[in-house]
């Protein structure tokens, strides 16, 4: 590390968040043997999503063992999905066993970053200070900043108010009327989790969700003790239930039609829990399952038809005081509201702090739709990577298969800028990112979130699909396995700014005697 001409830091890589894609790409740079990096992470400690999210019941829908990084497995997962402590205990575990913690740098949320045309880095404001660095890593992750509707008079409401994302847990819920705004992942496991210490909770339903059993165990302290001694025992399991979800994605992204069975499996898992036949239309789906991301939850159901609860099959309308009044007409008074209505994905907030080289921020440069180079660059941002970045996101299997893909791509882009030597930027060729941009939209047709009627949070302001990948993990991968600096703009800094060669000196000292 050093200090630029101002002296402010200067590193070679600036890494913004940590959570698994963020830890990720710091244990990459250390195993490239880049140490001159640091991590800004905008809270207190490690973790990201898994850290901000701690509701009740909070846990992961992909088993533990394929949730979890390929170079730091864990034997001793207690349970075959994991809840949030135990997945934030394991982030807070990956920043100490590969001693991350000497670059991460807290409470540094970063304000704005801009590219310097002339230096050729990034100039970064945090809360902290400023830095510069030659090329950022953006690894913020979709889930991170909480997406509350605009519901009219909400101001009006004198009760409690708090996204699920951002769970207060000072206050008692005991006794209290809740009311749960949203049916996704998040809100069929706080449902649950609090249906029996509240006095009453109504559930605002603008969509039902598809719900399949959660296949959760804990795991045995023989299989715990069998991982730990051989260790290849970890990476078999890891590899079935990875092989599973890649078997998996034929049905979601080329023959739709196929999901017509796991819709059967998951109305016979509702009519299991739901005996009411009125409920139970409120909870059936009208659309091909695997549009909206298929939920796991054995206690989802049950809780529903508990007596005190409410489902509105209705989205939230309009506040008035304490009363929430749903589309249809519907009234509910009560004490608290819960946000359980998702997050930033399609226009992360991070876009609109980050101006590239022609002076737009990456949120101006999206405004008809996020698109990056094999997910990962944006032209006319040098030297700047997205981990988890445009339709880099899956329906059926494990994010950090995604991250890793990605993790590649990052240390043979380091690798490209040291070959190309000097002060060096690679900035991808609008051809590229458009090209590449059109290839996966036009797989994206015939796949079941473009085809299986329904609007999701997959989908953008326009109606695209710029969340998720169109195929396979190892199609990414084998993607994502190198740069093709052909793809790229080389970028170097201005004529007179280059530090002249012997044989450029030569040429100026003929030319200066010549003058003379």
């Amino acid at each position: 590390m050093g200090t630029d001409e101002r002296g402010h830091e200067h590193v070679r890589v600036a890494v913004i968040g940590s959570g698994f894609g963020g830890l990720g790409a710091a244990v990459r740079l250390r195993r490239e043997g880049i140490t001159d990096f640091v991590v800004l992470e905008r809270a207190g400690t490690v973790g990201g999503t898994w850290r901000d999210n701690s509701y009740p019941g909070c846990a992961c829908d992909v088993p533990s063992h394929l949730y979890s990084f390929s170079f730091a497995p864990n034997p001793d997962w207690p349970r075959t999905f994991s809840g949030q402590e135990r997945i934030h205990e394991y982030l807070e575990h990956v920043a100490d066993t590969f001693r991350l913690r000497p670059h991460i740098r807290f409470d540094s949320e970063v304000r704005q970053a801009r590219w310097d045309a002339e230096k050729l880095w990034w100039e970064i404001e945090t809360t902290s200070g400023t830095l510069t660095a030659d090329v950022v890593v953006s690894a913020t992750g979709p889930l991170s900043d909480p997406k509350v509707p605009e519901v009219p008079r909400l101001d009006s409401f004198t009760g409690k108010v708090f996204h699920s994302a951002r769970w207060d847990h000072d206050y008692d819920l005991r006794g209290k009327r809740v009311a749960m705004i949203g049916t996704g992942a998040s809100a069929i496991q706080i449902v649950p989790a609090i249906q029996r210490e509240v006095g009453r909770l109504t559930l605002f339903q603008r969509t039902p969700p598809w719900v399949m059993p959660r296949a959760d165990r804990a795991i045995t302290k023989a299989e715990r003790w069998l991982h730990r001694q051989l260790p290849f025992t970890t990476q078999a399991r890891r590899g079935l239930l990875w092989g599973i979800r890649e078997l998996q994605v034929q049905a979601f992204t080329k023959r739709p039609d196929e999901l017509g069975l796991v819709e059967n499996l998951a109305k016979a898992n509702m009519h299991r829990a739901v005996k009411d036949p009125a409920l139970r239309a409120k909870l059936t789906p009208d659309y091909r399952i695997g549009c909206k991301r298929i939920l796991l939850s054995n206690t989802y159901y049950p809780a529903l038809a508990r007596p005190n609860v409410d489902v509105v099959a209705s989205g939230l309308s309009e506040i008035r005081g304490n009363t929430l009044v749903a589309a249809d007409g519907s009234e509910a008074e009560v004490d608290a509201i819960i946000f359980g209505t998702g997050f930033h994905v399609t226009d992360m907030p991070i876009a609109d702090r980050v101006t590239g080289a022609d002076g737009d921020t990456l949120m101006q440069s999206w405004k008809d739709g996020m698109k990056a180079l094999r997910g990962a660059t944006a032209a006319g941002f040098p030297n700047f990577m997205t981990i988890i970045g445009p339709n880099t996101g899956l329906g059926n299997s494990s994010m950090i298969l995604m991250i890793e893909s990605q993790l590649n791509y990052l240390a043979d882009y380091m690798r490209q800028l040291d070959v190309l030597g000097g002060r060096v930027a690679l900035n991808p060729r609008e051809t590229a990112v458009t090209g590449w941009n059109n290839r996966v939209q036009d797989r994206m047709k015939r796949t079941v979130w473009n085809t299986g009627g329904c609007t999701s949070w997959y989908l953008d302001a326009n109606g695209r699909n710029t969340t998720v990948w169109p195929g396979t993990t190892t199609e990414f991968r084998q993607a994502t396995r190198h740069v093709d600096v052909g793809e790229y703009e080389v970028v170097r800094p201005p004529v007179a700014e280059r530090p002249a060669t012997s044989r450029t000196a030569k040429r100026t000292k003929k030319a200066e005697v010549k003058a003379a």
